[in-house]
């Protein structure tokens, strides 16, 4: 297991099937970088709990949490230098989780956008869990006293709620826990290859993202086919020129890009060979760049990075009594600190 740093990380992911490629570039590839910097105590989780506040079948559960471990590991997170844990295997996430929900004010979970946007997805089953979840969230982080949360600027509102509610329980009880900071990782935010208005989702459907999964034929398939132009009310800035739909580049709109067309360029700055992004950005600008050539080199990166993730995941899938081991063990190391914060918790609130 890991040593003790001076910094503690936490950050997690939702088991609900096969992580995209958006996943990884915008979260799992900085948590590997974090890692290896030694700089911190890593504890990295698979959050099953949070996965319940959807629609699920938790005949797929199992499975989703054993195939999660398998990409947590096979991106490069070590168990001999990070934590990998399941969420329902220390049940003090839900112990703490009960005690700040009766020190959150409603309206400050009221105005969390998350509630808003994923009760619009789920209009079939707006439950309490739902509306409650950034209040398990804090009891996640707080739990284990983390003090740094690595985020991208969509989630810094769930971090600064889990320092309101450290800052709540501390005036109120005993200063025990840190107000945690949110460490913005340089990521890229991904959106959809079929609809770029849209985050990069696999409720959208298979077209509109890359699984970590996918064949090389299968991923060369869906960038082919990834809309670039959504005409000139959906463009964002950009310090150049944008292109025509019909042509590929010989129409210039000043300053603007389309969003399909800067989604391809943000995921070909991560996986492609150090300059290639600038050669192919350089031609945009000068209005010589053909779609095609930047589908193809970006289809050739992308595979050419997932090579050795798939080539140790396809090692994972059969080993499951390694998997196992490794998550009893995140979960033996997070119980002992877990134990020790509630020990604390109860004393302070009078329940023990």
């Amino acid at each position: 297991m890991p040593s003790t740093q001076k910094n503690r990380i936490f950050s997690a992911m939702q088991p609900t099937g096969s992580l995209h490629i958006g996943n990884y570039l915008g979260a799992l590839k900085n948590w590997v970088d974090l890692q290896n910097s030694g700089g911190y105590n890593c504890i990295f989780g698979i959050v099953d709990y949070h996965a319940m506040t959807i629609d699920y079948d938790p005949r797929d559960m199992p499975k989703h949490i054993t195939d999660l471990a398998i990409d947590y590991l096979s991106a490069g997170l070590d168990p001999d230098k990070s934590t990998i844990m399941v969420q329902s295997h220390v049940p003090e996430h839900t112990e703490l989780a009960w005690i700040f929900n009766c020190i959150t004010p409603m309206p400050e979970l009221e105005r969390m956008t998350q509630y808003k946007d994923k009760s619009r997805s789920n209009k079939t089953n707006p439950n309490v869990g739902l509306f409650s979840y950034p209040v398990l969230m804090a009891a996640d982080i707080l739990l284990y006293k983390a003090d740094t949360v690595p985020v991208g600027e969509d989630q810094t509102q769930h971090v600064e709620f889990s320092r309101i509610i450290a800052r709540k329980f501390n005036n109120r009880f005993a200063k025990i826990f840190p107000e945690p900071r949110t460490l913005l990782t340089k990521s890229a935010r991904l959106s959809s290859l079929a609809d770029p208005a849209k985050k990069m989702s696999k409720s959208l459907g298979e077209k509109h993202y890359i699984a970590l999964t996918d064949t090389p034929a299968e991923i060369k398939k869906k960038i082919s086919s990834a809309v670039t132009d959504t005409g000139p009310s959906k463009r964002v800035e950009l310090s150049s020129t944008s292109e025509d739909p019909e042509r590929g580049a010989k129409r210039r709109v000043e300053g603007k890009m389309s969003r399909g067309t800067k989604n391809l360029f943000d995921m070909l700055e991560v996986v492609s060979p150090l300059g290639t992004h600038k050669e192919l950005m350089d031609e945009y600008k000068k209005g010589t760049l053909k779609y095609s050539d930047l589908k193809s080199t970006l289809a050739d990166a992308i595979i050419n990075h997932l090579k050795p993730i798939q080539e140790k995941r396809k090692e994972l899938e059969h080993d499951h009594d390694k998997i196992a081991q490794i998550l009893i063990q995140g979960a033996e190391h997070c119980q002992k600190i877990a134990d020790k914060t509630m020990e604390e918790v109860r004393n302070k609130v009078g329940i023990r």
